[in-house]
């Protein structure tokens, strides 16, 4: 989902335009370093075509596939011998005799309360306890439905003309917990099983953490500051090591408008993005809670990390404000040597922050629900990166986490912060009060299993290189269009560190229009797997880096010979990418999970024919498109990737 035009400009670009005057020093300094790289790899084609030549010849063992070719089809492309297949689409029926999906966008909103939400996003299986992983036949799966098209939703294909509409929409977003089967070897969606669930814009959800209760979390209709209706714009997610599912809300800010055209709006209310006439999605005309003329509270209770229990139908779901807020895009998890949990976290608009949570206490893998409320209790701390070595391929230097704490780096009363619970609401403040990095929009955060780094990606920036956003560090280049992928190892290898080592493990471009220039990207681009706007990151069991890309799909101009969004498998070893597969027009790939036996893959198609051109996955004549989870196999029954 695009966050931003891309000549809009955040709140935080435009604090930064009106402190500056000019061009600075620093930005002049950026801008040479820029032109420095240029002339740099200008000066060494026939180097990094070398490098680029020996990657594409297909060296790595881990990779038992060829790179497909880019593609424009509305259609699912694949290497030879693998196949796919749709495990569940927007509007299916959760439960038998459930209302059928209606194409004529007439369906109701307590219709779409009891079917599968709209544009799947982030999602996670969960086998059932006691299961042998490598033979498990039944499995949950949570899946986030991030947002909806009105032009597919409605029958008027307009914004919201009632609160119907708008209530309908609010049942198309959040979460679906859906029971697969394994028959035949092949998984499907099993409906009426009870575990099957909508977790969406109006089902009570608790609060919970250091924020709950305080009273910028009350409301009219909680004065407790403590329970809170719904959870939308899912992005992506988390699966902690005790069994629950962890869902993000991302553009939360843009669900909310005034009635007021006078409204003021105070600095931390401005760096989260709320505008009076809302941002496309135009709930509040309709629904007086997200009118912040009449609910000025009403913003601050999203924005968070949400656990589920899928196992458990009847949990109330909880926001952990320990984790902060913020545009929330997904949540990685791992442990430290002395066995507490860590959480890494990205937040999604150009030139915002890259946080981790700490536990307090150490995870009980021996008592699963003794980690409840685990994520309650911790500590927050903020990315800071160095310049680095300025290597124009794939620089690399050391980096920091700074803790944001009341009392602690300047974070108090003097600069605006009361308490701990205002720290975490205002969760970007804290970060800039610490002089955090200012990152290509972080996305997507995974970690290997195999030796514990961290690959984030950093989808693009356009105005990388204005005031307050210099090139430099793992921000390399200029008017960012093509994306990269950071990555960093903790020291010692230990989650707790408080420092870390960090490179760029590939900088996407497009050789075929900017060779030889940082737009064309690092030297294990090629014009064979060149990609834009990587977004979706995950590892499977044996380490390969499956990178799956939400950007420019014109297929022309800088985006030329780049076709649909697409799938990508990287073997982290030695950076060696190929093209995996590519989705239908105009979708964005995202999602992906393995099978326990990694002999299916789970991979999420999102809004297809987004702006027209899709019929996928049905392509039944005058047809809508819709969202769909699909199932990608090998038919001679083999480990997805090998």
């Amino acid at each position: 989902m695009k966050l931003l035009e891309d000549n809009q400009s955040t709140d935080l670009e435009t604090l930064v335009s009106e402190s500056s005057t000019g061009l600075t020093r620093r930005g002049f300094i950026s801008a040479g370093a820029l032109c420095g790289a240029a002339m740099f790899l200008g000066g060494n084609l026939l180097s990094r075509s070398v490098m680029a030549s020996s990657v594409s010849a297909g060296n790595s063992t881990l990779l038992g596939f060829d790179s497909i070719p880019a593609a424009t089809a509305d259609s699912i492309s694949l290497p030879p011998g693998y196949t796919s297949s749709v495990l569940i689409s927007w509007g299916q029926p959760l439960h038998d005799g459930g209302p059928a999906f209606d194409p004529s966008g007439k369906g109701t909103a307590k219709a779409q309360e009891l079917q599968f939400g709209d544009n799947n996003d982030g999602m996670s299986l969960f086998t059932f306890p006691g299961d042998n992983p490598d033979t498990a036949h039944r499995a949950l799966m949570a899946i986030n439905n991030e947002y909806t098209n009105y032009r597919y939703l409605f029958d008027h294909g307009k914004d919201p003309q009632s609160a119907e509409d708008v209530h309908k929409a609010q049942a198309s977003e959040g979460v679906s917990v859906i029971e697969v089967k394994r028959e035949g070897g092949q998984w499907r969606f099993v409906q009426g099983s009870r575990y099957n669930r909508r977790i969406h814009g109006n089902t009570p959800i608790a609060l919970g953490g250091p924020a709950a209760g305080h009273d910028w979390l009350k409301t009219a209709a909680d004065n407790t500051g403590k329970a809170v209706l719904g959870t939308f714009q899912n992005c992506a997610n988390g699966k902690t090591p005790w069994g629950t599912y962890l869902t993000c809300e991302e553009n939360f800010t843009d669900c909310f408008g005034s009635s007021d055209p006078a409204q003021q709006f105070d600095p931390a209310t401005k760096r989260y993005g709320i505008v009076a006439a809302s941002k496309e999605v135009n709930w509040h005309l309709h629904d007086p809670r997200f009118d912040i003329a009449k609910n000025p509270n009403e913003p601050h209770r999203h924005g968070w990390v949400v656990e589920i229990d899928p196992f458990d139908p009847e949990s109330t779901p909880v926001k952990r404000t320990a984790l902060g807020r913020f545009k929330h895009e997904n949540a990685a998890l791992t442990e430290t040597r002395d066995g507490r949990v860590v959480v890494y976290m990205g937040d999604d608009e150009r030139g915002e922050f890259i946080y981790k949570f700490v536990s307090r206490d150490k995870v009980d893998h021996k008592n699963p629900k003794a980690n409840r409320d685990i994520l309650d209790h911790g500590t927050l701390y903020v990315a800071q990166f160095d310049e680095g070595d300025s290597n124009p391929d794939r620089p690399k230097g050391q980096g920091k986490w700074i803790e944001l704490t009341h009392g602690k780096n300047g974070i108090d009363v003097s600069s605006g912060f009361a308490s701990q619970a205002e720290v975490l609401i205002h969760a970007r403040l804290a970060a800039s009060q610490v002089k955090a990095t200012r990152m290509d929009r972080p996305e997507w955060i995974v970690v290997s299993p195999k030796d514990g780094q961290v690959y984030c990606t950093l989808t693009n920036n356009i105005k990388r290189g204005d005031d307050g956003q210099p090139v430099g560090g793992p921000n390399p280049r200029a008017k960012n269009q093509y994306g990269q992928i950071l990555r960093w190892q903790e020291a010692g290898s230990d989650a707790a560190a408080m420092s870390f080592a960090w490179d760029l493990f590939v900088v996407a471009g497009n050789p075929g229009v900017h060779g030889g220039t940082p737009q064309g990207g690092s030297a294990n681009i090629n014009p064979q797997n060149m990609f834009n706007s990587p977004d979706g990151l995950g590892f499977d069991n044996a380490g390969r880096l499956w990178i799956l890309t939400d950007g420019d799909s014109s297929n022309t101009g800088e985006f030329a010979g780049m076709g649909n969004n697409q799938m990508l498998c990287a073997d982290p070893q030695n950076g060696e990418i190929r093209r995996f597969m590519v989705g239908p027009v105009g979708c964005e790939v995202t999602g992906i999970s393995f099978a326990p036996d990694q002999k299916a893959l789970f991979v999420g198609i999102q809004h297809p024919g987004e702006n027209g051109g899709s019929t996928f996955p049905e392509h039944l004549p005058n047809g809508k498109p819709r969202s769909s989870v699909m199932v990608i196999t090998r038919e001679d029954g083999g480990v997805i990737g090998a």
